[in-house]
């Protein structure tokens, strides 16, 4: 049987390993240095990397509170961001700017 994240309706698993977590959710020097430029908080940097690196893993972009605090966590230690660092993945400016020119899927959608 396809395992769940392999499916149309992507999803994260109940368990995810360590090994999971260091091959496909540690952020590369490149993808940290650019979401450090394309952001003005540490909050939206943790939100756009966990967003960049989940769509890599799951070829969709999931809600917010879909994402298990552990992936939040294991991003947020690997870009060594504070504890207090919280997850914030979309802000008010970025969604009135968001105007699609034709329907997109719901898994393209932001949150």
């Amino acid at each position: 049987m396809t395992s769940i994240e392999r499916t149309a309706y992507a999803r994260f698993k109940r368990l995810i390993t360590a090994r999971e977590l260091h091959v496909f959710f540690t952020p590369s020097e490149e993808e940290q240095a650019w979401a450090e430029e394309v952001t003005d908080s540490d909050e939206h940097q943790l939100g756009l990397l966990v967003a960049l690196k989940s769509y890599q893993r799951m070829r969709c972009f999931p809600k917010a509170y879909d994402v298990p605090e552990q992936v939040v966590e294991f991003v947020r230690r690997a870009v060594e961001l504070a504890e207090s660092t919280l997850l914030v993945y979309a802000s008010g400016r970025a969604m009135a700017n968001f105007t699609p020119s034709r329907p997109t899927p719901d898994c393209l959608t932001p949150p």
